[in-house]
């Protein structure tokens, strides 16, 4: 079965930090640029960065430069958010995907896997 499976959420005070993890099942991530999501209750989803292995390029939304950091393993097949400096307003369901992507932009999908939880509270 080819899918991506999203881990590593959870709950975070204000200030703190996770990683989460992107890592492909069935299939291998090397053809791919993969990017992350996240969808907070009520809001449409927002892209917020996305690496591409063939070009080395890498995208961050605004609201999330400076404190994310995405990376890639290749040899475990997975891709990685770094998550530093976390905001209540980071609280969302983040998903990752395979999308057009280079330093100014990053494309949109919805096909994800079902996602990890990141909340960010006192």
């Amino acid at each position: 079965q080819v899918q991506l499976v999203e881990s590593g959420g959870g709950l975070v005070q204000p200030g703190g930090s996770l990683r989460l993890s992107c890592a492909a099942s069935g299939f291998t991530l090397e053809p791919y640029a993969i990017g992350w999501f996240r969808q907070a209750p009520g809001k449409e989803p927002e892209g917020i960065s996305c690496i591409n292995r063939a070009s080395g390029l890498i995208y961050y939304a605004p609201s999330v430069k400076g404190r994310f950091t995405i990376s890639r393993d290749s040899a475990k097949k997975t891709v990685y958010l770094q998550m530093n400096s976390l905001k209540p307003e980071d609280t969302a369901v983040y998903h990752c995907g395979a999308v057009p992507c280079d330093a100014q932009a990053m494309g949109d999908t919805r096909d994800w896997g079902q996602g990890t939880q990141v909340t960010v509270s006192s």
